[in-house]
């Protein structure tokens, strides 16, 4: 039979209190009977229930006299005055990371860490970068759908007709069934995974006179019929469900400047609840906090500050601060790494991120060097987090997965991993100003949101516009229920949100294959033709390219509208290379630039 024995150790330098179970005649079978319930009245983690030197046994077995909570408190205070361990912050640190104590969670606890003792890890998550195609059955998103499939790279399609779109696309395309009108409709399981955008969403303009069933006159671009707007209406699907859907998909896609975690933004200041965690959980005696500097900051702003005195007594040495598991995880699975801006002392410091609620659980950690004096931000790829459990890289876990980040720690050690030693350290006082964490997304970064809008959308009250030489939706904009107004409000809600993106702008869309030669320009000023096919293709380029970050663009083909273009399939044209094109881009223009001050009434 198996017995559980209390291991009191001659050095508390390790750690508190050992509970292991050994083959004994004289024992019983390790269940939460067999434990005297008061002894148990604490949830020690199993951070604290290793001993690496020779205990004193002290074996309680049922049928004998049971030790009671207070000889117990007893032989541990006594032992911690033997040592000079402060055995009252010890329960604190405890109490503050996880609670008031819990008979029961400890036993629970106890027996599952017993039976199995690695470390909890995370199951590694699917994290592929999938492509959401928004408008996935219209003439552009379709193509664009067809493209990606054939580069072989993930996609997924939003769209409003399921039947429809497993007809056009395939039965086995990813699909999500939503209405971007419809807020409601956008459940945010549908974008898990997806790290670019492409939307192809446009409201439906037709003849008056009606069309084909496939759209025939609409979608040959060229011969001009009275138009009219076809189901919902410019600001439903331009501006309202533009909201809706930039809203639903930022989480997932980034932003171009990061996701603060903890510090200041636009006066506001994001906070985490950090609580201190030393050596005094092995016997250790250092010590430090973190406070709230309302003076120390960059330009005398408020600032976090850890600070504290580490020291290597009873075989301790390092101090830190870790937060209380997040309410909510956090799902950084958009960025590259963590930035933190820190004003440095010198000594070289670890961040350890968790992404399992356990207390005692693989971290993943990593190293910097700081700057004395000087206000520096240090950028902390997820890419260089390696596995550690109990300073002890673990060669077979998984990688890090950003999609559940549940707490931060932050420390000043003496050792480093797997028994190096920090050569920045020296015992004594330290503090390490600390004014924000942010997510990042590292360089190049290129656009996560390419939005197909139109030419034209500035032109509707342009002072000096001779609208005869315009297209039908800008001398038709008001008839048309304000459409290139819509389409404009809609453009601006992504530059004002804070994604990467691209804003395309075609002229007159045809059916004609792509391959011929293109003029971009900006400043909304051109009239043309431009094949829906590569529009396509420019879409599906510029996620991939650092010079159509944040730019907005019209594009038409050099054929004019008189003269059909064609290609020969045996010798079709070569590929372009995009990035010719968008080099050549510029930041900030938009043709809004030459409106007038006082916008058309809506």
């Amino acid at each position: 039979m198996e017995c559980a024995s209390v291991n009191l150790p001659s050095s508390l330098s390790s750690s508190i209190l050992n509970l292991q179970g050994s083959a004994s005649p004289a024992g019983t079978k390790l269940s939460s009977k067999s434990f005297y319930p008061q002894f148990l009245a604490s949830p020690l983690p199993n951070t604290f229930l290793q001993l690496n030197q020779r205990p004193q046994s002290f074996l309680y077995q049922p049928n004998s006299v049971p030790l009671s909570s207070r000889l117990y408190r007893g032989l541990i205070s006594a032992e911690a005055r033997k040592q000079s361990w402060d055995f009252g912050r010890f329960f604190k640190t405890l109490y503050f990371f996880n609670g008031p104590p819990s008979t029961a969670k400890f036993i629970e606890f106890l027996i599952e860490k017993l039976s199995s003792p690695s470390p909890s890890t995370p199951v590694k998550m699917e994290t592929s970068g999938i492509v959401l195609v928004a408008g996935a059955t219209g003439g552009v998103g379709r193509r664009v759908v067809d493209i990606l499939r054939k580069k072989g790279l993930p996609v997924r399609v939003l769209v409003r007709n399921e039947e429809k779109a497993r007809k056009m696309l395939g039965p086995d395309i990813d699909l999500v069934v939503g209405d971007i009108t419809k807020e409601s409709t956008l459940v945010p399981e549908y974008f898990k995974g997806v790290r670019r955008v492409i939307n192809a969403v446009s409201v439906i303009v037709g003849p008056k006179e009606g069309d084909t069933p496939e759209r025939a006159k609409y979608s040959q671009g060229i011969k001009f019929f009275e138009p009219e707007i076809k189901g919902d209406s410019p600001e439903k699907v331009e501006y309202i469900g533009m909201k809706n859907l930039i809203n639903a998909v930022k989480g997932s896609v980034g932003l171009r400047n990061g996701k603060l975690i903890f510090g200041f933004e636009d006066n506001n200041y994001k906070e985490l609840a950090w609580g201190a965690l030393d050596d005094v959980v092995m016997g250790g005696v250092s010590e430090s906090t973190f406070q709230i500097d309302p003076n120390g900051g960059e330009n005398g702003v408020r600032t976090g500050l850890f600070k504290g005195v580490v020291s290597t007594a009873n075989n301790g040495g390092f101090s830190s601060i870790r937060t209380k598991n997040f309410s909510v995880p956090e799902d950084l699975s958009a960025y590259d790494g963590l930035e933190l801006r820190i004003k440095g002392d010198g000594h070289r410091y670890k961040f350890i991120v968790r992404t399992s609620s356990d207390w005692d659980a693989l971290g993943y950690t990593t190293a910097f060097d700081t700057v004395e004096g000087q206000w520096q931000s240090v950028r902390l790829p997820f890419a260089s987090l390696r596995p550690v459990f109990r300073a002890r890289t673990v060669s077979d876990a998984p990688p890090f997965d950003p999609n559940n980040v549940v707490s931060f720690q932050l420390m000043f050690s003496k050792f480093e991993y797997d028994g190096q030693l920090n050569p920045t350290f020296v015992e004594g006082a330290f503090q390490l100003p600390i004014s924000s964490i942010r997510a990042y997304i590292k360089d190049p970064v290129t656009p996560r949101f390419v939005h197909v809008s139109s030419a034209g959308v500035t032109r509707p009250g342009r002072p000096g516009l001779d609208l005869s030489k315009q297209p039908p939706a800008v001398r038709l904009n008001k008839e048309l229920d304000f459409i290139l107004t819509f389409k404009l409000k809609g453009e601006d809600l992504i530059r004002e949100n804070g994604i990467p993106y691209a804003i395309v702008r075609p002229c007159a869309l045809t059916e004609e294959p792509a391959g011929a030669d293109l003029i971009f320009d900006q400043g909304d000023n051109i009239t043309g033709k431009i094949s829906r096919d590569e529009i396509a293709r420019i879409c599906i380029a510029a996620l991939d390219s650092p010079y159509a970050l944040d730019k907005t663009f019209e594009v038409k083909s050099v054929i004019p509208f008189s003269e059909p273009f064609t290609v020969d399939p045996v010798n079709p044209p070569p590929e372009k290379d995009y990035d010719i094109y968008f080099k050549n881009l510029k930041d900030r223009i938009t043709g809004k630039e030459i409106l007038e001050q006082s916008p058309l009434p809506i």
